[in-house]
């Protein structure tokens, strides 16, 4: 069982987005709020590889799920 507990920072690094405070900070700023009618993976703001690696790590429960539900939630938070 793999128990490492990827970080919020490692999950924008992942996504190939800016994974430092501030750019984590401006990308949620940006991007919120999400609708609550879409899917977090179909938000249009996604190229396919990062909607891909979402919604599969997802629907897999995999190790990185835990920190997508904390992405999910704070592009929902208004």
């Amino acid at each position: 069982m793999d128990t490492i507990n990827p970080r919020f920072s490692e999950l924008f690094a992942q996504l190939g987005l800016a994974d430092d405070p501030q750019g984590i900070a401006d990308f949620i700023r940006e991007h919120a709020p999400l609708d609550n009618a879409v899917l977090l993976h179909e938000a249009p703001f996604w190229n396919e590889s990062q909607a891909r690696l979402l919604r599969d790590e997802l629907r897999a429960d995999a190790e990185w799920a835990e920190v997508i539900d904390q992405l999910n939630a704070s592009l929902r938070a208004e």
